[in-house]
């Protein structure tokens, strides 16, 4: 097989190359997020992935919210030959991406090692920060304070304050058990590869391989079969050894018919396993991305009228925490789901919660500055012409020049690209949020590969989007985009009001 260009994982001048995976459509959105968060150059994507060169620490890295996973490239390059060759040969070629350049695995290994080890260093520093050298305490302070210590007990225990102090440890408990297991995890995770990598010639370094094929190779070999023979390549070359239960080091390869990916997880857990959010609703990459497009400055009104479980707030108030939110729902438990979410991840005063309905908002005409909402969809949610009096409302209280972001269903956009507001039952089988029938939904108390720019594909993708959406009253299209929920897909649409109503 002739040489192929390859893109490899070893650390430039200019930092280290890493890629993420990301939702189907979410592309664009990790491309301006690793420019602006990271500083990133050469940010280039393939489908379902984006490259990208940073000299950004694991701290910035980890901050990431609309990619699923982050990896350290080893290397990529065109896919292999199936086709023609036997399957002999494409063994052989499975081998040469381990053998043919060995030294980018190992320069990858090296660059993993040093961003570690400088996570560690921080962390020891942020420790000695927090926890200053206690000063040598005389016998005579320790009888004091145990002496001072008695007596504030018995105050607090006449006074009833104890109880209080109580209920205050109990939450703050509450919320550190989201945090506690993850956190000692990653650092296990961590700790267990710095050492591996210190050992002489890396002898001591277990791993594990992850196989995804599609495509032509998937015909031919299986992922399984694909992951063993890598991973003895592995222990011939390097003299590693495989330990399937808890390697230090997880290798993953994606093989298809476009490109070739090899690869280091930087984190064992997913970036888009949020651990501020204890019951999920939306995904939370795609709930990031909605409050994303809606460019929220601080100071700001934000309103999501269909809040659920209330994902799209808690993505929005952790990333622009000056801001004042307000979520409204119909539906008691989704309303209880989002007060937990809320308090969990430590943002109960930060966003108000209302029981009201979409179609009957009490806020004045032109008092929000944004509004940021999932429409729902599915079986459960035949909104037919309700979806009218819907954007009607949000229409009403969003102020001139105010901006409306809004994951639509296919047929939901349909509807608005059209103008279709008839009463056609929706075609979507699945639903993913909130509770049963439009009467629950609406009325309170029912019982019922490019560089440096995004590529024009992305850019025709969004213009296509806009180009047959005509304006509803005086909001204009700004911007769309076609994204994956899993087994169906949806839209991503953001609107400006241009005018008051009437005008």
């Amino acid at each position: 097989m002739a040489a192929v260009p390859t893109d490899s994982g070893s650390r430039p001048a200019a930092g280290a190359r890493f890629f993420c995976t990301a939702g189907r459509g979410l592309e664009p959105f990790l491309m301006r997020e690793v420019r602006a968060r990271l500083a990133a150059t050469q940010v280039e994507y393939i489908s379902g992935k984006v490259f990208f060169t940073t000299c950004s620490d694991l701290n910035m890295l980890k901050k990431l919210k609309s990619a699923e996973r982050l990896f350290l490239l080893i290397k990529k390059q065109f896919p292999l030959n199936v086709s023609s060759v036997s399957k002999g040969k494409i063994l052989s070629e499975i081998q040469r991406l381990i053998n043919d350049d060995p030294e980018s695995w190992l320069n990858a290994i090296s660059t993993w090692k040093n961003l570690l080890e400088l996570d560690a260093k921080k962390d020891k520093l942020f420790q000695r920060a927090a926890n200053p050298p206690k000063r040598k305490v005389e016998e005579n302070d320790i009888i004091n304070a145990k002496k001072l210590k008695t007596e504030q007990s018995q105050e607090l225990q006449e006074s009833g304050e104890c109880l209080l102090e109580k209920q205050t440890e109990e939450e703050t408990q509450e919320q550190g058990d989201f945090f506690t297991e993850r956190e000692k995890s990653q650092e296990e995770f961590q700790n267990d590869v710095v050492k591996a990598a210190d050992a002489k010639n890396q002898k001591d370094l277990t791993f594990r391989v992850s196989c995804r094929c599609s495509g032509a190779i998937a015909k031919t070999f299986t992922a399984q079969e694909v992951g063993r023979i890598t991973g003895i390549a592995l222990m011939k070359q390097f003299g590693w050894k495989a330990d399937l239960r808890n390697p230090n080091l997880e290798i993953f390869i994606h093989l298809n018919d476009i490109y070739s990916v090899v690869g280091i997880p930087v984190f064992r857990i997913p970036l888009a396993s949020r651990a501020y959010i204890k019951t999920a609703g939306l995904r939370s990459t795609i709930a990031w991305a909605l409050a994303s497009l809606a460019e929220i400055q601080a100071g700001a009104f934000v309103l999501d009228p269909m809040c659920g479980l209330g994902t799209i707030l808690l993505e929005a108030a952790k990333e622009w925490p000056d801001v004042y939110y307000v979520g409204a729902d119909v539906s008691d438990s989704q309303l209880l789901g989002a007060y937990d979410n809320l308090k969990a991840a430590g943002l109960k005063n930060k966003i108000e919660l209302l029981q009201v309905s979409v179609i009957d908002l009490p806020l004045p005409s032109e008092s929000v500055d944004i509004i940021i909402s999932d429409i729902p969809f599915g079986k459960k949610f035949k909104l037919g012409e309700d979806i009218k009096s819907i954007l009607q409302e949000m229409e009403r209280v969003l102020h001139v020049g105010g901006a409306i972001v809004l994951l639509l269903s296919e047929e939901h956009h349909r509807r608005l690209k059209d103008g279709e507001q008839s009463s056609i039952p929706l075609n979507s089988k699945d639903s993913h949020t909130g509770e049963p029938s439009i009467k629950k939904c609406l009325k309170p108390g029912g019982k019922t590969g490019t560089s440096e720019t995004v590529s024009s594909s992305l850019e025709a993708s969004s213009q296509e989007c806009l180009d047959k959406t005509p304006p509803f009253g005086s909001l204009v299209p700004v911007e769309c985009h076609k994204v994956s929920l899993g087994r169906t897909d949806a839209f991503i649409c953001k609107y400006r009001k241009l005018h008051s109503l009437g005008l």
